[in-house]
């Protein structure tokens, strides 16, 4: 079972004029393993949703037919396994084994064959932990390894991955590809979304590309697509084997010290750590899932309160408040000196549309209705969503909004960045343009902290780097 028919299928959400997926006409046998490319807001997650019959009739307008072994997707969930973007939103459990088995005794699984079945996927995907594990106490990557073995436990029909390895350290991605070549049964059907190509090609023997205006533009062997249709994939924004983007060098010598951690921690989410933010310097935080590489970021960020050591301002970056923790600062302060992007965009939206969302930090910061709408719409434009200005936030698919997120930081040109994942979920353009936009403001005298898990980002942006280990008990 597993096969996958669409004809003419179209979804347009709830409120938003322009329709998120159009004009898809697919077939897909039982057992076929697919990449499913696309530029950023081509539809790709709206689609592997509708798969999962997971778009209610209510929440926007359906055109075309889409069926799963000629069931409409609502009538067949029992059958398919899917992993969200943002594996955070389908958790449900406090501790981590349970979240593995509920789908499976949901699914009437006989309680003897639970948890050995629970303990295998654990293992598969690599999850470092017993099934004990709080779910809150997990890091965004060791999430997305327990969405997946949520997913694999159930033995689906039809297995649906958006981006499965999008917040995963380089180990931990080879070990869920892995999980996925070998926890698979050879009738199981894949359909991946994935912006790390190369590494996914092992995983599939078919590309299909959806184009942003609607339709498919390229269907076939990966060699096929690649080699007819490479050189226009590229430029549409799709990431394509073999055409790398070229490392932009550091133009500028690190300035003057920004911002000082010693001996910061936050006990066990991360070890006492000691670094130093330069202005003119880009900072890249590496590490393994669970490192605590997020919440250093929050502690930089004044988002967190210090459970060891302390975080210190110098006078370039704070003025008089120089000797007050950023913890401590006043929000409209923090705003104009710090600018965060969390790991989950979602997290930080508060508006009703992007534009709105884009306008909120230079208003707060007292700039004239002329001038905040100069920012919102150079940064709607260079990140390419200025026709997404009077959408909800909240309906963006996850590359857009996590361009939206780095643009709310960027509206207020604050002195110092910190940036959790920036790249994840861009095309090759919008990764450009992120890049560029990040290489000019560290080029003009910013300082620059980036955690992530992006080797290619770290060659074109990175002066430095801070690599984070697992030395706190867990």
């Amino acid at each position: 079972m597993g096969a996958v028919e669409l004809r003419g299928f179209g979804w347009r959400h709830a409120g938003r004029k322009a329709w998120a997926v159009r004009g898809a006409d697919l077939r897909i046998e039982h057992g076929e393993r697919v990449l499913l490319l696309g530029p950023s807001g081509a539809g790709k997650s709206t689609l592997l949703a509708a798969l999962a019959g997971l778009l209610p009739e209510d929440s926007g307008e359906q055109e075309g037919l889409v069926e799963i072994d000629g069931l409409d997707p609502r009538k067949a969930r029992e059958r398919v396994g899917i992993v969200f973007q943002d594996p955070e939103t389908q958790l449900v459990m406090a501790r981590s084994g349970d979240d593995v088995a509920f789908g499976l005794e949901n699914r009437g699984v006989p309680a003897d064959e639970i948890w050995p079945r629970v303990d295998e996927a654990l293992r598969r995907v690599g999850f470092p932990y017993g099934r004990d594990r709080p779910t809150a106490a997990l890091s965004g990557g060791e999430q997305q390894r327990l969405a997946l073995a949520g997913a694999l436990a159930l033995r689906p029909d039809l297995l649906l991955l958006d981006e499965p390895t999008a917040n995963l350290d380089p180990v931990g991605a080879i070990l869920v590809r892995e999980a996925i070549a070998t926890a698979l049964r050879p009738d199981t059907t894949l359909i991946l979304v994935e912006h790390r190509v190369a590494e996914a090609l092992p995983l599939v023997d078919r590309v299909v590309v959806l184009a942003p205006g609607g339709g498919i533009s390229a269907d076939g062997t990966p060699d096929a697509v690649f080699d007819r249709h490479g050189e226009t994939l590229a430029a549409a924004g799709v990431w394509v084997p073999g055409r790398p983007v070229t490392p932009r060098p550091a133009r500028t010598a690190p300035g003057d010290p920004l911002l000082a951690a010693e001996g910061l921690g936050l006990p066990p989410r991360l070890a006492p750590t000691d670094l130093t933010v330069r202005a003119n310097e880009a900072l890249a935080v590496l590490g393994p899932n669970g490192a605590g590489k997020s919440t250093l970021a929050l502690l930089l960020g004044g988002l967190l309160k210090p459970g060891a050591g302390g975080v210190s301002a110098s006078t370039t970056l704070a003025g008089r408040d120089a000797a007050t923790p950023p913890h401590r600062w006043r929000a409209p302060a923090l705003t104009r000196r710090i600018g965060s992007v969390f790991q989950d965009p979602e997290h930080q939206f508060v508006t009703s549309t992007v534009f709105d969302e884009l306008a909120l930090g230079p208003r707060r910061t007292g700039r004239s209705e002329t001038e905040t709408r100069s920012i919102v719409d150079e940064l709607l434009g260079r990140l390419r969503l200025d026709r997404l200005a009077g959408a909800n936030p909240y309906t963006l698919s996850g590359g857009e909004a996590r361009r939206l997120s780095v643009a709310t930081a960027l509206a207020t040109a604050p002195r110092l960045l910190v940036l959790d994942e920036p790249t994840f979920g861009q095309d090759r353009r919008t990764w450009i343009e992120l890049v560029e936009l990040l290489a000019a403001l560290r080029d003009a005298g910013h300082g620059i902290v980036t955690v992530t898990h992006d080797a290619d980002f770290v060659a074109a942006l990175a002066d430095r780097t801070v690599t984070l280990d697992r030395s706190v008990t867990r």
